[in-house]
């Protein structure tokens, strides 16, 4: 088989798949997750039932599978955020930033579904973020061991502790009103990591 051929079904697959995740993400968020059944995604998807079953075995499978692919767009946005900000201070500034953001997003859209609550309960399961979780703490301590060794951070408390410290400190952008609101919190948060007077 050319080639060509291969890499257009392999898009052709990949714009199902992606047509699945999100058709599912959007009846889960409108109906609830209990209520979605494969008959309905496959119908709004327009696709067959047997199509649907050749790439998820159940809805649950679906919600998870947009969820990874969620966390992986996540993921990839702070690594951009890293590689593109200047010096180590700039760097961690802008992915405790970045992450405020997206926490506050992710948040605020579970808040504006009737049924986001419980799809976000599904979905934040301890087993199933954890290794992103260790992921995004394991970017923030390394970028916190760069900033000490220029000075510019505390170096009395391990980077592994204020990681932990900065990704619970910036939960609170769950509530934030406002963008300002996050900036305000990403300042306290950064002034917590200067050394000690």
């Amino acid at each position: 088989m050319p080639k060509l051929w291969n890499d257009t079904i392999d898009a052709h697959r990949r714009e199902v798949r992606d047509a699945i995740l999100d058709t599912t993400a959007a009846l889960a968020a409108e109906h609830g997750l209990l209520s979605v059944t494969m008959s309905q995604i496959a119908e709004k998807t327009g696709i067959g039932r047997a199509t649907l079953y050749k790439y998820f075995p159940d809805v649950e499978s679906i919600v998870l599978a947009w969820h990874d692919r969620q966390v992986g767009n996540h993921l990839e946005l702070l690594a951009q955020v890293r590689d593109q900000a200047g010096d180590s201070d700039k760097r961690l500034e802008a992915v405790l930033t970045a992450y405020a953001h997206i926490h506050q997003q992710r948040v605020r859209h579970h808040r504006h579904h009737d049924h986001g609550t419980e799809l976000a309960a599904f979905l934040h399961r301890d087993e199933h973020i954890a290794g992103a979780q260790r992921h995004v703490q394991d970017l923030i301590r390394d970028l916190l061991t760069e900033s000490a060794e220029t000075g510019g951070l505390r170096d009395d408390v391990p980077p592994d502790e204020l990681a932990a410290y900065c990704l619970h400190a910036l939960n609170a952008a769950s509530t934030a009103p406002s963008k300002a609101a996050v900036h305000r919190l990403v300042t306290v948060v950064l002034d917590g990591l200067r050394p000690p007077r």
